[in-house]
Parts: C-alpha cells; sequence; structure tokens
C-alpha cells in the first residue's frame, strides 16, 4: 500500500496545537507519509513562518477526536508520554486527519518505517554498525583467560533464531555438542557466556529454558555443557526469573527447570519478575496517575502505590544484586534464565554488569553493553515496544521491558551520581528511540530479522548520531569519577524513587533544574582549567532530573 492512500487531507488552515507548559500555537497542519507538521501562521512584511510541530508520526500511541459543530479536537497522546491536541476547522478535515494518523502511526511492516527514508547529510549509512563487535568483547576476555572460544555455529541463523551469528562458548565444547544441546533449550537459546568477571575469573552465562517436560527429559550435551563451565569441585547458581510454580506449570507444557539430578553441581534460585501484560499494566496506571494533576497527596501516593512500578523496579534490582553477590562475594558462576530467554534474562543479566563493572558504567561501555546483552542477544523490540501506555490495544507481547532497565539505570546514577559517566539525558533518548526512531538500531526482534530487513545497510545506527562530539558532550555526566569498585544499590522502599525526569517531564516544567545543572556544569569545568585553585572543594548533587526543556520538536531534525 502506498502512502498516499492513506493520507485523505494532506493539508489543513488554522489549527491551533495546544500543549502542557506552552502557549496555544495557531497555524498550517500538513501530514507526510512519517510526519505531522505544523508551521506557525507568518508575520507581517512578508516574514516566513516557522515550523513548531515536527512530530515522527511513529511516535503517536493513540489517537482520541472530539466533534462539535464545525470544530473538531484531536488529541495525540505520544509513546514518549507527551499529550499534544489540535484544533482543527471542520468536520471533514478532523476525521480524515484522525483517520490518516492512526492509519500510518499503526503500520507494522519494518521497511515502511522512517529509518529506511532518513537520509542526513552529515551521516553515512555505514558508520556506527560496527563500533561493538563481539569479536571485540571476546578479544578482552581471550586477553585473560583461554577457556573461552568464539563460536559461528549459528552463522547462518539455523541452530537459534534470536541469536546473532557468533557467541562465546567453553573452548572444550565442540560445536556438535552445542548443536545438540540447542535442541534441549527453548528457542535454540543453549547456555552462552553474558560475562565474565576478570577479578576472580567467575562467568555469568544465560540461556532459555530447558525442554525436559513432563517425563523429565534429559541431555547430555547440555549436561556437559553446563558442567564444563565449573572447574573442579565448584558449584554454580542458577537464577530462574520465574517462580517454582511458574517452572512448574512450564513442565507440563514442554518446558521446565534443570533438576538436581542431572546438575548436582549447580544450585536453583527462583526470582520471579513480572515481564508480560501485568508489567504493561503496571506501565499504564503509572502513567494515568502522573497526567491526573487533580490528585490529593494521599491519592497521589496511593495510585503510585496501585500501579506497583516500583515493585517491579526494586524486583529487578535485587535479582541483579543476587547475581551480582553470587559472582562477586560467593565466587560462583552463575546462569539466568526464565522461559524464553529474551526478556527478563537479558534484564537481569544487564543490570548485573553496570553493577560489577566500571566500564559498563562508561558511554562507550554502555552502548557496547546494550548492543550485546539487549539487541544482539534478540529481545524482540519490534514486539515489546509496538505501544506505550496509552494505546488502546492491548497486545499481549507487548511489555516495557527495556524501559524497566533504564529505570533501574537511572536508580543506580541516582544513588552513585559519581560512578555514571553518562547522565539521564542519554537514558530519555534510549527510552523515545525504542518507541519511535529515525534510526535503525533498535528496528525488528532479532538479528536474523535485521539481516533480512537490511537494516545496517539500508538505515542509520543510532550510535552513529550520538557518538558525534556535539551530541555527546550533551549526554555526559560532568561529575563522573571512574569507580572501579562494586555499586551495590539499596532496594529499600525508601531509597527507590519515581522516575519524575521521565514520568513528568511534560507535566511540569524542569527549567530551574536545568539551569542548576548547566551551572553545575560550568563549575566542574572551571575547576578542571584551575585544579589548584578547586583543591578540597566538593559539590554535594544528584543526578539532572528531566533532560530536555518542554519542547514539541520531534526526532526527525537530529543529527
Amino acid at each position: 500500500m502506498e502512502f498516499a492512500e492513506l493520507i485523505k487531507t494532506a493539508k489543513v488552515e488554522n489549527v491551533q496545537l495546544s500543549c502542557p507548559g506552552l502557549p496555544p500555537i495557531k497555524g498550517t497542519l500538513c501530514i507526510t507519509s512519517h510526519h505531522l507538521l505544523l508551521s506557525s501562521q507568518p508575520g507581517g512584511n512578508g516574514e516566513q513562518g516557522t515550523v513548531e510541530l515536527w512530530l515522527l508520526i511513529r511516535n503517536v500511541d493513540a489517537v482520541e477526536k472530539r466533534i462539535a459543530s464545525s470544530l473538531g479536537t484531536i488529541t495525540l497522546k505520544c509513546k514518549d508520554l507527551k499529550v499534544l491536541q489540535l484544533e482543527i476547522p471542520g468536520m471533514e478535515e478532523c476525521l480524515n486527519i484522525a483517520s490518516s494518523t492512526e492509519a500510518l502511526s499503526s503500520m507494522d511492516s519494518v521497511m515502511m518505517m522512517y529509518p529506511f527514508f532518513y537520509r542526513p547529510q552529515s551521516m553515512k549509512l555505514k558508520d556506527g554498525w560496527q563500533l561493538y563487535p563481539l569479536q571485540h568483547y571476546y578479544q578482552q576476555i581471550a586477553a585473560e583467560t583461554s577457556a573461552w572460544r568464539l563460536s559461528c555455529i549459528n552463522g547462518d541463523f539455523t541452530i537459534c533464531s534470536s541469536y546473532p551469528p557468533a557467541v562465546i562458548v567453553p573452548a572444550t565444547v565442540d560445536d556438535k555438542v552445542l548443536q545438540k544441546a540447542a535442541r534441549f533449550r527453548q528457542g535454540g537459546r543453549f547456555p552462552v557466556l553474558s560475562y565474565y568477571h576478570k577479578k576472580n575469573g567467575t562467568v555469568m552465562l544465560r540461556s532459555s529454558q530447558p525442554l525436559i517436560g513432563p517425563n523429565r527429559k534429559r541431555c547430555q550435551q547440555d549436561e556437559l555443557l553446563l558442567s564444563t563451565v565449573l572447574d573442579g569441585g565448584e558449584r554454580g547458581f542458577i537464577i530462574d526469573t520465574r517462580s517454582a510454580q511458574a517452572a512448574k506449570q512450564a513442565r507440563m507444557m514442554g518446558g521446565g527447570t534443570e533438576p538436581k539430578s542431572s546438575y548436582p553441581r549447580w544450585k536453583r534460585l527462583h526470582r520471579p519478575l513480572e515481564r508480560g501484560r501485568l508489567l504493561q499494566e503496571s506501565f499504564i496506571k503509572l502513567a494515568e496517575a502522573c497526567n491526573d494533576t487533580s490528585l490529593s497527596m494521599d491519592r497521589w501516593l496511593s495510585k503510585l502505590e496501585g500501579s506497583k512500578w516500583l515493585a517491579h523496579v526494586k524486583a529487578a534490582l535485587s535479582t541483579a544484586c543476587l547475581a551480582a553477590q553470587c559472582m562477586e562475594r560467593e565466587e560462583a558462576c552463575i546462569l539466568v534464565h526464565g522461559a524464553e530467554g529474551t526478556d527478563t534474562t537479558l534484564l537481569v543479566t544487564a543490570l548485573a554488569q553496570v553493577i560489577l563493572d566500571p566500564n559498563c558504567r562508561t558511554l562507550t561501555g554502555f552502548q557496547g553493553l546494550l548492543e550485546r546483552e539487549w539487541i544482539e542477544a534478540g529481545h524482540p523490540f519490534h514486539f515489546r515496544c509496538a505501544h506505550s501506555a496509552y494505546s488502546h490495544a492491548r497486545l499481549k507481547q507487548e511489555a516495557p521491558i527495556f524501559l524497566l532497565f533504564l529505570d533501574c539505570v537511572w536508580q543506580l546514577g541516582r544513588q552513585f551520581p559519581f560512578s555514571l559517566q553518562f547522565n539521564e539525558r542519554l537514558l530519555l533518548v534510549l527510552f523515545e528511540h525504542t518507541y519511535a526512531s529515525c534510526y535503525g538500531t533498535f528496528l525488528c526482534n532479532s538479528e536474523k530479522e535485521r539481516c533480512l530487513c537490511e537494516v545496517k545497510e539500508k538505515t542509520h545506527s543510532l550510535w552513529s548520531w550520538l557518538n558525534q562530539p556535539s551530541e555527546l558532550n550533551t549526554h555526559l555526566n560532568p561529575l563522573y569519577t571512574y569507580n572501579a569498585l562494586v555499586i551495590w544499590p539499596s532496594v529499600e522502599p525508601q531509597s527507590l524513587q519515581l522516575w519524575q525526569g521521565l514520568f513528568l517531564r511534560w507535566i511540569r516544567s524542569s527549567q530551574y533544574l536545568d539551569e542548576a545543572w548547566a551551572e553545575i556544569h560550568r563549575l566542574v569545568t572551571s575547576c578542571e582549567d584551575a585544579p589548584e585553585e578547586s583543591a578540597g572543594r566538593t559539590l554535594c548533587h544528584s543526578q539532572p532530573g528531566a533532560a530536555y526543556p518542554l519542547t514539541i520538536t520531534g526526532t526527525a531534525n537530529e543529527g
């Protein structure tokens, strides 16, 4: 279907835009294949109009319309949580704009999305896609130990459709063993190395659940693979992100978990984490509470607690801390998995690395972590981020797992404000681009799908834009100091806070907070220029609040 067939009315005059925190803007509204554009009306003396709204249509989560005589009102609820209101003269024009926006925002074809059409002059298509190859990460491990190797057994994606072409596996286990072990794991996701802890040589593996079924099937190759990871009399831990009851029920459907009799040196720990509909409902309830400015204090606190979002944050951080503790303090190897191994598994392994590894807390290291543990590891971004908190469609595949990860990282940055090289602005940018982007980094559900769609050949990488010097500086924490220690967060209820910079950024102005952080940046810069004058000076601070002022500029003009 051509885009033109979906655009019933391309241009409407005298449209008024309203948005919280900004005065109303009246001008000409145009709808294109990927954007809504509103240009303010020209001034006198032939002065040209200026673009006040540039909204990527993919960012629209829900369209609500209301018709009153000759005037129609369209409310656009966006995936980045902002809400826009358009007053359009003419009933027919209003209905046409609403239906066109709904149709264009819900197109499911990946190759029809804006990243395949976005061509900024300052960037080249090949830039950014090879910044964080798994081979480079493997070389860092190989410099420390010869116990692991890089296997290309999945080069054609026939062993596992959600794994990348190359994976890191024990050096003494050959590809024939891996092939048979893959048949014993859901989706072919056999245990692979996620993280090597240089301090004591322990490792973190990830996989999907074993397919033992009700008859307790065994797989010698899978047992061999996991026993090879442990040296001598060592013992390991299996962290299952499902409850014991859920794992037991999975056995009746062909899944299950590793029985003690077949894996005697591995101790199983259940730490249930929500990953589906309940997590999505929690996100929806939180967004509703944040948007209702009429609530009393008691009612607001009740709704915040009722959303259970902070309970999910606590559970995720607690499980990641458990994984980190097993490696750092118990000096034990761990295997993390749930059912499919593409959601809560990645949440735990990625968070544990931020806690343990100072390199993952740098800007480039964090980007590499996202590539390795989320994008290449097969988190289904296309399914999970199809809608945000406002959509009236309730698809069971949607879940804000990656948003939960970003929130947990924000909590770490707030509790350890010197230890993360990047600031809150980066986390907000990542949140926006997972749901609607002009870059191809978060497109599709796996590396296999990205190869089939030729994403790396036909779209730009988000990292290419983020790592430009002009952009890079805006995402750095001016108070960062390298911290080689493990950062153990507090997960007590009093220690966890609502991420106001995301959930409230369109509700209240961040002007004064932005000004305060600009002054902090100036002070730090001046201290660096004159270190002898700043000896002994300490700045007390917390992480920044909202990273952006309240603007109506979309992502189309980035880069």
